[in-house]
């Protein structure tokens, strides 16, 4: 199949394909004899596999690292496994942060009238607070 194919087939825009050529994460493709890429089912399956762990908060070396660990069948999964618990840790921690902002600009926003002098607004004093 063509790049074209291949984006349309995984749901990633082309640009991204050749993005992770450059990065080593799809393997280069073969040329035909006309001079164009041609792809295989195995790089439709590994880059669908780079988007579903992209779509699970993986950074591009975390899937590099990912690849790796699914290249080598037949090792022991702890790796894989210590992956996915550091990247969940991560996730949780910034859920957490996400959350204390939620409170704290919810918090701003309930204590605003919206109406009035801006030198009165609450958000606008929060922001500007110089606290040591």
């Amino acid at each position: 199949m063509n790049i074209g194919q291949l984006a349309r087939q995984a749901g990633v825009p082309i640009d991204t394909v050749r993005y992770y050529e450059r990065q080593q994460l799809l393997p280069t493709a073969r040329l035909s004899a006309g001079g164009y890429r041609v792809f295989s089912e195995a790089d439709l399956t590994r880059l669908q596999f780079i988007r579903r762990a992209k779509a699970l908060g993986f950074s591009l070396d975390e899937v590099a690292d990912l690849l790796g660990f699914s290249d080598q069948r037949g090792q022991d999964m702890a790796q894989i496994r210590d992956s996915a618990v550091n990247k969940l840790a991560g996730i949780e921690q910034r859920i957490n942060e996400l959350q204390r902002m939620h409170r704290a600009l919810k918090h701003l926003v309930e204590a605003c009238p919206g109406h009035g002098d801006n030198a009165q607004c609450p958000i606008l004093s929060a922001l500007t607070d110089i606290r040591k």
